[in-house]
């Protein structure tokens, strides 16, 4: 046993023993521990060593491949860039090389569209040349056939018409013989000897008629007519107005220029009358008793020709005389209104022009004369809202324009009868449409959409009478007994009594 003093310092020195032996136990397990962890540190790094040099060894492979790629890849860089550079100076180069380019080819276009062009207008010469020679072939047929020539004129479309034309009319451009007609969305063709346009000038048709009018003074037999409906242009064409006038007036100053030209070798007298057929009755347009009545009778010479006994003749010398004579035609013939047309004609209108000439060196002599007819317009009653003296009118208008079918229907089929005496119309004109005559007819044609059905009607009996053979018309001349004497003008005039009125017709007018 220990004494009482020391035992506290002998447990301080127990204490510290138990201290110091914890104390070499904790740091044996902290040697351990640290041992330990300098282990793991070397195992963790030499894996991460390892881990490493994988990696950069397959980096390394990748450089390689990379390195290798770019090795290859160096010439295909290389031509790419050359390519670039070459397509960039291209499209640098490009508006140029297009405008270049444009350029040949319009210079090969051009080259090619002038061949082209030579080509076919040596064929559109050649395609003329062979239509003029059909149509002189043609005219010369016609000629000698004696057929009645054909022409046809559409008038244009007036203000205040609100129907509608286009379309319904139409026209050939390399032939100036056809018409087509839209009718109820069939298309129909009418083959004429001349078209004129709704353009067409007063001057510009009566340039294709003129030669037919001078020809009189050679000593034929011309008629020139007007058909057609009611408005479609009839009196106009052979009338006109005083600033622009039609056939009549300038017939009557062709004929005066010719004869003036060939008056050093001869001497012509040109006598004119005017008579209208109205309700079948005969009227003398420049007599002065206006109720007296005319007939036709045949010439007592032997001639076989008609005239009109009592039949006013004007002896015209001056235009002067010729409007003289038109103003006085004028006012004695008598228009009315109707539905159709605001101053319809109501009678056929006559001019006679005869062209009386002998030669002072030869004492040769001829006679020809001119008859321009105005017929009156086909209308239907129901249509015209005529009433009354205009329904009677209408009627005898209607009534002689139907006996002009039928002669036309008789000449045709060649019948050995032909009624020239079922109208007064018809009968007048028997000279004209039997021979021994030059006869052209104008058909008007309305090119309204409501004017068809007589459009189409006037243009069918137009082909009809295109077919009709007169034969060769004859010169009406003969020699004086005594070529040293010239012909006394009573002679002549006498020869000119003998009124012939060929088959005009006129657009009707009558005088009241």
């Amino acid at each position: 046993r220990y004494p009482l003093c020391i035992y506290p310092r002998y447990c301080y020195f127990a204490a510290i023993l138990v201290y110091e032996g914890e104390m070499e136990r904790a740091q044996g397990q902290l040697e351990a521990e640290m041992q330990n962890l300098e282990e793991e540190k070397n195992r963790v790094i030499e894996e991460a060593f390892i881990r490493a040099e994988s990696e950069m060894k397959a980096v390394h492979e990748n450089l390689a491949g990379v390195r290798m790629n770019l090795l290859t890849l160096q010439p295909a860089l290389r031509t790419l860039t050359c390519d670039y550079n070459c397509l960039k100076r291209q499209v640098q180069d490009f508006p140029f090389m297009l405008e270049k380019a444009m350029n040949e080819a319009k210079q090969d276009i051009c080259q090619v569209i002038g061949e082209v062009s030579s080509a076919n207008q040596e064929l559109l010469r050649k395609y003329k040349r062979e239509m003029n020679l059909r149509k002189k072939c043609h005219n010369e047929l016609v000629r000698l056939k004696g057929n009645i020539r054909v022409f046809c004129r559409v008038r244009p479309v007036c203000r205040g018409e609100h129907d509608s034309a286009e379309n319904m009319v139409s026209f050939d451009p390399d032939d100036d013989a056809l018409l087509y007609l839209s009718n109820k969305g069939k298309l129909m063709t009418f083959e004429l000897d001349k078209v004129f346009h709704p353009q067409a000038t007063q001057e510009g048709v009566f340039q294709e008629v003129q030669s037919l009018v001078t020809s009189c003074i050679d000593g034929f037999n011309v008629c020139i007519f007007a058909y057609g409906q009611t408005g479609s242009g009839k009196t106009y064409t052979m009338e006109g107005v005083a600033k622009d006038p039609g056939i009549n007036q300038r017939a009557l100053r062709l004929l005066f220029s010719e004869v003036t030209e060939k008056a050093p070798d001869w001497d012509f007298k040109i006598t004119v009358s005017m008579v209208e057929i109205y309700n079948e009755t005969l009227r003398n347009l420049l007599g002065d008793n206006q109720g007296e009545k005319l007939d036709i009778k045949m010439n007592p010479d032997g001639s076989g020709q008609l005239y009109v006994p009592g039949l006013t003749e004007f002896t015209v010398q001056s235009p002067e005389d010729i409007n003289r004579v038109f103003e006085l035609g004028h006012m004695n013939r008598a228009t009315a209104c109707t539905n159709l047309n605001e101053h319809s004609s109501r009678s056929h209108a006559l001019l006679i022009i005869t062209v009386a000439g002998v030669n002072f060196s030869t004492g040769h002599r001829t006679q020809g004369k001119l008859n321009l007819v105005d017929l009156a317009g086909s209308e239907r009653i129901a249509k015209s809202g005529a009433e009354g003296s205009r329904l009677r009118e209408a009627q005898c208008i209607n009534k002689s324009l139907s006996a002009l079918g039928d002669v036309i229907n008789a000449l045709r089929s060649r019948h050995s009868h032909v009624p020239f005496r079922n109208s007064r119309l018809t009968y007048l004109l028997s000279d004209s449409l039997s021979g021994d005559s030059k006869t052209l007819m104008m058909v008007q044609v309305s090119p309204l959409v409501c004017n068809m059905s007589e459009s189409v009607c006037s243009l069918k009996f137009a082909q009809r009478v295109r077919t009709i053979e007169l034969g060769n018309a004859t010169r009406r001349q003969w020699e004086n007994s005594s070529t040293t004497s010239s012909p006394t003008h009573d002679s002549v005039e006498v020869t000119y009594t003998h009124t012939h009125t060929h088959p005009g017709e006129s657009e009707g007018r009558t005088h009241k």
